[in-house]
């Protein structure tokens, strides 16, 4: 190396010298230390050479092209002290990690399952797992990326620190972005935010910080349109948080944020054990509730039924599994957390796209669903499971609103709704629980996009001075009114019976308003049951008749003229339905339809939580 200048390469403050005359460098060697704008500056030899002058002062003040030092060849002469150290070298070449980092390290250890073996095998005794366990298995593979990992329950003002950070790890709530089937829809499309309360910290309650957690993760999700899944299991809020200067905490603003993702995005609520006051209100706004058997839901606990002066119950006394299924509150009961996991990655999987073909099952057999006896009831799951893809069929709300099935499956791959009357209840006349099931399930998969197939045989809606004890009138027109806001394609199969107002609204609304409507040759239909029709129409007439052969022939004969005249075939000569099919033909004639039908654009109207 010639002689030559080191010189400032900005305005600065010359804060070390590392360097004296006559020392020999290397190259890389730290020469100065400069400080602008409260960062400091290394500058190093760019190769090996021998200080012939040290220009600057320590503490001086420099302008930009400063000389600083003067630089030689490296060779003759006396080689001074020898090398400095270079300022900033870490230990080992940069292997050993920081102090920092050693800090961090050891703080997300404390967060993990390993570092409270006690806890963790309480609830492994209890039969149930962790919050981190329940994850681990919902997310794919190494996919999760955790939020708010460090967050400790806000209660520095009565704790130690040590004690929070080894009893209220991630403040009760793990919180992050995972991917669920990613094997088969691919990484982007298999984000979902997931959220699971832990019942091992503080009894999973609400704790402040978890509640920032919360509002954090949940804007993430409306903002980029990211299914949400809530492993809900706790206590509801937590009084002692006393860290925050708040006096009742109802500003919180969690609940709104995830009631406002009803209907933007999948949001599906998984219980196992108790679930109580304010976990079970963001449980209740989801679209979807996977719980166990051994699982509780309630609006209180024990300690709150108490303060309310209602009495002392155990918590196995509210809301058990059993109640919560018939009632409705639950959509999918399993038999543990293992199951529930594994319901809730293929309730998902219906939201994340279409497959490639299905296995379609024997469209013979359809022709055999239906017995001879136009009376004769039969297994309506039967004809649903003959005309979607093998396996596929995942029921909802199974235990309650019985008179209709619905249920979530896939046709050539593709997801689709299904609702279809149920013969062996009322005969399929639709009662209050029945509709507001069916109006609800029209809503899910209008907010989600997905075609809806319905399969009819109902006599109508039920009647009766019973019936209309239970608001009968307000809740089957919930039917109407959802059927006439969707945007998704509905197709509509009449199997048997398609009378009056119960089969319009089984048909979205009226026998035109699907994008098609077809009907087995088994079709029969009426503006009321035939039966009926004829004991009121010809009433005269047969009471004229004594009691006995005479008049049952005559009801006869004008029933099997209501028979005739409302057949499937007539109806479609009349263009009432548009066509008349074979029951093996019902799937290829759904997606054909599917086919060529479109959805129409997102709503911002949410899912009503009943």
């Amino acid at each position: 190396m010639q002689e030559r200048n080191v010189h400032a390469p900005m305005a600065c403050t010359v804060v070390e010298i590392a360097v004296g005359v006559g020392q020999v460098v290397r190259a890389g060697q730290t020469l100065l230390i400069l400080e602008a704008m409260k960062m400091e500056h290394e500058v190093r030899a760019d190769g090996d050479a021998r200080v012939l002058e040290v220009a600057a002062r320590a503490g001086e003040l420099v302008a930009e092209g400063e000389v600083l030092l003067r630089l030689g060849p490296s060779t003759g002469g006396d080689a001074g002290p020898g090398p400095l150290p270079v300022v900033g070298e870490r230990a080992g070449d940069g292997l050993a990690p920081r102090a920092d980092l050693q800090d961090v390290r050891a703080r997300h250890a404390a967060t993990l399952d390993a570092a409270r073996p006690a806890a963790i095998a309480k609830r492994h005794a209890l039969g149930l797992r962790s919050a981190r366990e329940n994850l681990a298995d919902l997310c794919d593979a190494d996919s999760f990326v955790e939020y708010g990992a460090l967050a400790l329950a806000a209660q520095r003002s009565r704790r130690s620190l040590d004690d929070l950070i080894a009893n209220t790890p991630a403040d009760g709530m793990v919180t992050g972005i995972g991917g669920v089937n990613g094997a088969l829809f691919g990484p982007e499309r298999a984000r979902c935010v997931v959220m699971a309360y832990d019942a091992t910290v503080l009894a999973g309650t609400q704790g402040m910080r978890n509640h920032q957690k919360t509002d954090r993760m949940l804007g993430i999700a409306l903002q980029q349109k990211l299914p949400v899944v809530l492993f809900a299991e706790g206590g509801g809020g937590r009084p002692g948080d006393v860290d925050m200067p708040i006096v009742a905490g109802l500003h919180v603003t969690t609940f709104a944020s995830y009631a406002r993702l009803s209907g933007q995005v999948p949001v599906v609520g998984i219980v196992a054990g108790r679930c109580f006051a304010g976990n079970a209100a963001l449980l209740g706004c989801s679209d979807v509730i996977i719980a166990t058997r051994d699982s509780n839901i309630g609006m209180g606990g024990p300690a709150m039924v108490e303060g309310g002066g209602l009495g002392r119950f155990a918590p196995e006394q509210i809301g058990p599994s059993d109640v919560q299924a018939a009632n409705g509150v639950i959509d999918l009961l399993v038999d543990d957390e293992a199951a529930a996991v594994a319901a809730a990655r293929r309730y998902l999987s219906f939201f994340q796209g279409a497959l490639e073909g299905g296995a379609a099952p024997d469209a013979a057999a359809l022709r055999r669903v239906l017995p001879d006896n136009r009376v004769r009831v039969y297994d309506m799951r039967e004809a649903m499971r003959g005309v979607v893809d093998t396996g596929t069929l995942l029921e909802l709300r199974a235990g309650f609103g019985v008179g209709i099935h619905t249920a979530l499956a896939r046709i050539d791959g593709r997801p689709i709704g299904l609702m279809a009357s149920n013969p062996a209840h009322l005969g399929g006349a639709i009662d209050a629980d029945a509709a507001d099931k069916a109006a609800r399930f029209m809503q899910l998969c209008n907010a989600h996009g997905l075609p809806l197939v319905s399969l009819v045989d109902t006599p109508g809606f039920m009647v009766g001075p019973e019936i209309e004890t239970h608001a009968q009138v307000r809740h089957v027109s919930r039917m109407f009114v959802a059927a006439a806001h969707l945007r998704v394609p509905f197709f509509a199969v009449v199997l048997r019976k398609g009378y009056g107002l119960g089969a319009m609204a089984m048909t979205g609304g009226g026998f035109h308003a699907p994008v098609a409507i077809a009907a087995w040759p088994s079709g029969e239909f009426g503006a009321m049951g035939l039966e009926g029709a004829v004991r009121l129409g010809y009433r005269r007439e047969l009471e004229a008749l004594p009691e006995g052969a005479a008049r049952e022939a005559l009801f006869q004969r004008h029933l099997d003229e209501h028979i005739e005249k409302g057949r499937a075939m007539n109806m479609a000569a009349t263009l009432e339905i548009d066509a008349v099919i074979d029951p093996a033909q019902t799937r290829d004639w759904l997606l054909q339809g599917m086919r060529s039908a479109r959805v129409g654009p997102r709503s911002t109207q949410g899912i009503d939580p009943w």
